[in-house]
């Protein structure tokens, strides 16, 4: 099993700033407290694939936010 990602952790608030700037959308959310079970912080070490399948990402933060909302927009007018 491997972890995929950039290696490089992001905050919830820079994800949805990130979405909010580069599809020039305002998303409707509201901050709260901890759950239970909530993890302070987790990301991936990249570094197994990174030596075993030779993978690394080349894309950032930017593109991967544009893509899910391109994803999105088109399976919602697919249904």
């Amino acid at each position: 099993m491997f972890n995929l990602g950039t290696g490089v952790g992001v905050s919830v608030f820079e994800l949805v700033a990130a979405f909010e700037m580069e599809n020039n959308i305002k998303l409707n959310y509201s901050i709260s407290g901890r759950r239970p079970g909530d993890v302070e912080k987790v990301w991936a070490d990249t570094t197994l694939a990174n030596e075993i399948l030779g993978w690394k990402a080349t894309k950032g933060l930017t593109d991967m936010v544009t893509s899910a909302w391109e994803w999105e927009k088109k399976l919602s007018q697919s249904k």
